[in-house]
């Protein structure tokens, strides 16, 4: 087992580098024109050029600016570890506020993500269990039709009927938990759910297909023969062979959501990842968005290795294999 994960981690890093090393491809070496003009945005001076310049390692060739971006990124810089540079618009360490908006999105993708997996899975079990009867069918349908339900639409329309008509919950914006649970936990109902629905349909859809084929394998009928109850038989040995490919999904899905939900966040004014992306592309922020393009891919990287380790534990055929 130790080699396995081992041997994961040298290929998550390996990853990284090899995403880092894209990511300042794309952001500072192929795009034509001077790369500290493109840096700069819309407020160039002669003084704020040379600072970019003197930063990225601009005047050397591209190889050492590459491995200076790179020392910067896994040592840091003088703004402190991570190494995220200078937001060259707003004048401000980006470390700051790459961390504070992460804790927003974290927030709403841990939350949301807690919601999709309570209803989605438990809809799942208990439609596979009594496969083709109404409730099945029901609930089956009432996925498609979540599923058919973008952020998007759902967004406004919840804000239109729980916010507006009846007054039940607060409109947008962001309440820390320093100002109180309630608050905070009222101004979360509306986001958490919305971003839900889609995943919960297709979690309950998926785990319903995956603990159906597993009660029907050879060992499952053989458990049952030996006089073991139902539920023993289900909690025992289904559940755990029905629901183990849903670890993989759900660790992608919440590393992409801790990678920016930013539709989410900008119907419901969120100060999060998903915002802060929306505000660098519309301001030119060059090094804000290459920063947020590699605080995603770390994210799904580390997520990813996460989710290999755990279902090296729940299925060692793999970590034989």
């Amino acid at each position: 087992m130790l080699r396995y994960i081992i041997r994961r981690i040298l290929w998550a890093i390996l990853v990284l580098l090899i995403v880092v090393f894209i990511t300042y491809m794309i952001f500072f070496l192929l795009p034509s024109g001077d790369p500290a003009v493109r840096l700069a945005g819309k407020n160039q001076t002669p003084q704020l050029l040379e600072q970019i310049r003197l930063q990225f390692g601009l005047n050397h060739p591209w190889y050492i600016q590459y491995l200076l971006f790179l020392k910067h990124a896994v040592l840091g810089d003088q703004y402190g570890w991570p190494g995220l540079g200078l937001s060259f618009i707003s004048k401000v360490p980006l470390k700051g506020i790459i961390f504070s908006r992460i804790a927003v999105t974290a927030q709403l993708a841990v939350g949301a993500a807690i919601v999709w997996l309570l209803v989605g899975i438990s809809v799942g079990i208990l439609s596979a269990l009594r496969p083709h009867t109404v409730a099945d069918r029901s609930a089956m349908g009432i996925a498609v039709l979540a599923i058919s339900m973008p952020v998007f639409f759902l967004g406004p329309l919840a804000l239109y009927i729980f916010w507006f008509k009846l007054g039940w919950l607060p409109g947008t914006g962001y309440k820390p938990i320093s100002e109180g649970i309630g608050p905070w936990f009222t101004h979360w109902i509306l986001p958490w759910i919305v971003l839900a629905v889609l995943y919960a349909a297709f979690y309950a859809r998926l785990s319903r297909s995956n603990l159906m084929e597993t009660m029907s394998e050879d060992y499952i009928r053989t458990a049952r023969a030996k006089g073991l109850t139902e539920k023993r038989v289900v909690l025992r040995h289904g559940l755990r062979a029905g629901l183990t490919p849903i670890v993989t999904v759900f660790g992608l899905d919440l590393a992409a959501l801790l990678g920016g939900a930013i539709i989410t966040e900008s119907i419901f004014n969120l100060p999060g990842i998903g915002q802060l992306t929306v505000q660098a592309v519309g301001g030119q922020d060059l090094n804000t968005i290459a920063v947020i393009t590699l605080v995603a891919a770390v994210f799904v990287v580390v997520a990813n290795l996460i989710v290999d380790i755990l279902y090296a534990f729940l299925d060692p055929r793999v970590r034989f294999d």
